[in-house]
């Protein structure tokens, strides 16, 4: 069996988790690729040093044989692994030491009791579908799990944003910006700018306006198979692109296509996990405030 393990940051009051992780691998006889500089992390935080890791990188990847990938952090290091596995069908496994934690569902304290059965399959896969983005002149990695989003760059003025889907006019949008969510995406940056939440499984996409000129704007849902198009208009000659957490800056004649890509990302769950649950825990829903 071989899986990759990544992160980011290395806390020191995690030593005992890391170190009972890789004992349990370790004693299955389980082949570990270990994202480069996370291996920096894991030794010079916590002294783990292992010859048997096998550091990947992001030009060189994961093998195609790779069963599992283990990310630790919040959802935001779950996000970024979408550059080192795109559509390779690879089942991520997300443990949360970060804070929010809604695609990240393993939490630390129950994780390693949970690890054997992740390691045997006796888990859930839950599909989670993938937004591609492409543009006319700007060449970047094209794949958001979340949310694409366009926004005001350089300037405090607001930016005007033609919109068509399908090649069919929308609306133009006075705003501070535009954001295109995934149901993933939808309890992220989509959420605090009045979006709704989306269940997900549901096959749609949602288009969510940031600090509207016209109040009357709503965001709005669309089956998620259609092409969205996006023309930004702006006293600057720049606005910013953001797939997910990684910001890029693109000139005003740069129009931006969305669309669903051709894969979907695998995130794995415990048997017994439930979504709602998960929305009431992390929303705190039903919580009386005054106590």
């Amino acid at each position: 069996m071989i899986v990759g393990v990544y992160g980011k940051v290395v806390h020191k009051e995690d030593y005992e988790l890391y170190a009972a992780f890789f004992q349990q691998l370790e004693k299955k006889g389980i082949t570990i690729y270990v994202y480069e500089s996370y291996v920096k992390e894991l030794e010079e935080m916590l002294g783990l040093k292992n010859p048997g890791f096998i550091p990947f990188t992001k030009k060189k990847g994961l093998p195609k044989e790779t069963q599992l990938l283990f990310t630790f952090g919040g959802d935001g290091t779950i996000l970024s692994t979408v550059a080192y596995i795109k559509g390779s069908n690879i089942p991520i496994v997300g443990i949360n030491t970060g804070r929010l934690g809604f695609l990240a569902t393993f939490q630390k304290n129950e994780f390693l009791k949970e690890l054997p059965h992740i390691l045997d399959g006796n888990c859930t896969i839950s599909e989670r579908s993938v937004l591609e983005v492409k543009s006319n002149f700007h060449k970047f990695l094209p794949y958001a799990i979340n949310e694409a989003a366009v926004m005001r760059k350089d300037t405090t003025s607001m930016i005007t944003i033609d919109a068509y889907v399908d090649n069919i006019f929308l609306n133009t949008f006075w705003a501070d910006g535009l954001i295109i969510s995934t149901p993933t995406g939808s309890t992220g940056y989509s959420l605090s700018c009045g979006g709704p939440i989306i269940y997900p499984k549901a096959d749609i996409v949602v288009i969510t306006p940031i600090c509207p000129h016209n109040l009357n704007v709503r965001p709005l849902i669309l089956k998620d198979d259609v092409e969205i198009r996006l023309k930004v208009h702006s006293r600057s000659e720049k606005y910013s692109l953001c797939l997910d957490s990684r910001y890029n800056t693109v000139g005003i004649d740069d129009e931006i296509i969305i669309k669903k890509a051709p894969f979907k990302i695998k995130i794995v769950k415990y048997n017994n996990y439930s979504y709602f649950k998960n929305l009431r825990e992390k929303l705190k829903w039903g919580t009386d405030s005054r106590n």
